[in-house]
């Protein structure tokens, strides 16, 4: 778990969260105190302007409608109590006349030393404690009041910075349990993806450490119709086509080692009883046409097996032509006139047309035809029949290799394409066979693209068949 990409992840995501909660903390604090600010100093701004313009300034002129300090006081306070903020009247010489926290008091004089609204420059507020008037923070807004273009006087509205910040801390209060809530849901996703991914990602981890260990029985236990599913099933295919795979590799060697064995022994002790004088001068001529008989059988054998794995690593490359499949075949029966001269077994040729020309690798396919005449031969009675036929249908031309022999029995019918493979009959008539005959026919026919079925009856006859692509004579 050390080096979980899962437990990183957490990692990250707890690291994440936390980082984002002190950033949000801190800096939204700062911004949002200063948003709240700007925005209600100018609120406070524009009311200072109305009062210092629509009331305040007429204390100033020398109208007999003037308002007096009474007024103003009472129109304050009434502005005091809706703004929750201190409004001032001050002169222009810095002398408090109007303060809508106190009572008006005639004679009393209260001057703020060192006033000089200068000091704010380019702004209309200032934050501090304003000339040491307030014990906390207060944000001050400044407008002047003017008659006959003269400054007279100045309006100040006062509101203590805590009013603010209590309400940015009500508004941040609204965000961290947003946050708070957001994370919440995330973790819910969180534990949602750790049900629905990183567990069956961790089976599936394990499965594939079983695979890789050889034991192809451990069986994946993940059902689903999603991506993860897919891949469990995916996995378990896999996992069951190895295993036949193993399976099929171990009975190979064994069918190897029991067919190169038989010869190999036989050659042995033939050449050991040589040595040592077991066997006459004048009977090793014999025993050495044995020798030289089990000899071909490895080379038959191995040459075999050669020619099945250029076909399994797909190496083989086939040298398409266009041929006469009658010619190839008529050749091929030659070869074995010696043979079927000897046990008196006759061959038909039945084709329905002089020539019929076919797509394919010549080579392959009288390899092909001499395979399955080879086997019809080894397995038909003396004295017996052999049919070759050519059919065109359909486009394609229909081969047929048919014998009376001993038929194939039933259970075997699936089996007979396997490698080395042989019936128990096969078995007991021929002991020259590697079976790896049908199988080479099988992949060669196959790597055509064409097929190839068996009929058998036990005790008839045999009938192989296999298609070509046709090709029109030119």
């Amino acid at each position: 778990m050390k080096h979980s990409l899962y437990l990183k992840f957490i990692l990250t995501y707890l690291v994440f969260g936390l980082l984002g909660f002190l950033v949000i903390a801190t800096f939204s604090s700062h911004m949002t105190l200063n948003y709240l600010t700007g925005q209600r100093a100018e609120s406070l701004y524009r009311e200072a302007n109305y009062i210092s313009t629509n009331f305040a300034r007429s204390y100033y002129s020398e109208s007999p409608n003037a308002a007096s300090l009474e007024d103003i006081h009472s129109h304050f306070q009434a502005l005091d109590t809706y703004l929750n903020a201190s409004i001032w009247l001050l002169n222009a010489d810095g002398t408090l006349l109007v303060n809508s926290d106190t009572s008006l008091s005639e004679g009393t004089e209260t001057v703020i030393e060192d006033f000089d609204p200068t000091d704010m420059g380019s702004s209309y507020y200032v934050i501090g404690d304003f000339y040491g008037r307030f014990d906390e923070e207060t944000l001050s807004v400044v407008t002047p009041i003017t008659y006959n273009f003269r400054t007279r006087g100045y309006v100040l509205i006062h509101m203590p910075m805590r009013q603010l910040t209590a309400e940015r801390d009500g508004l941040l209060n609204v965000t961290y349990l947003t946050l708070l809530f957001i994370f919440g849901l995330s973790l819910m996703i969180l534990a949602a993806f750790t049900v629905t991914v990183y567990r069956p990602l961790k089976k599936i981890t394990e499965a594939a450490r079983q695979y890789a260990q050889g034991n192809f029985q451990y069986q994946l236990e993940i059902y689903g119709e999603d991506e993860i599913g897919q891949l469990a099933a995916t996995l378990n295919y896999m996992a069951h086509e190895l295993k036949e795979t193993d399976d099929y590799q171990k009975k190979f060697v064994a069918n190897i080692s029991h067919d190169f064995r038989s010869p190999l022994t036989s050659i042995k002790g033939y050449v050991e009883a040589m040595l040592d004088g077991t066997i006459p001068p004048e009977m090793q001529e014999k025993y050495l046409n044995i020798v030289l008989m089990e000899t071909e059988r490895l080379n038959k054998l191995t040459s075999g097996l050669l020619t099945l794995n250029s076909f399994d690593t797909k190496k083989n490359r086939l040298d398409i032509t266009d041929f006469d499949i009658n010619k190839v075949i008529k050749n091929t029966v030659s070869s074995f006139e010696g043979r079927c001269t000897e046990r008196h077994i006759s061959i038909e040729l039945l084709f329905d047309a002089r020539e019929q020309f076919v797509s394919a690798d010549m080579g392959k396919i009288q390899q092909v035809m001499y395979n399955l005449l080879d086997n019809a031969i080894k397995f038909s009675p003396n004295d017996s029949q052999i049919t070759i036929e050519t059919t065109l249908r359909h486009e394609k031309v229909f081969i047929s290799v048919k014998d009376q022999g001993i038929g194939i029995p039933k259970d075997s019918m699936k089996k007979i394409w396997e490698r080395f493979y042989k019936t128990d009959a096969s078995r007991g008539r021929d002991k020259k066979g590697t079976g790896l005959g049908l199988s080479i026919v099988k992949e060669i026919i196959t790597s055509h693209g064409e097929h190839i079925n068996a009929i058998s009856t036990e005790g008839v006859g045999t009938e192989f068949i296999f298609t070509l692509p046709r090709v029109h004579e030119e």
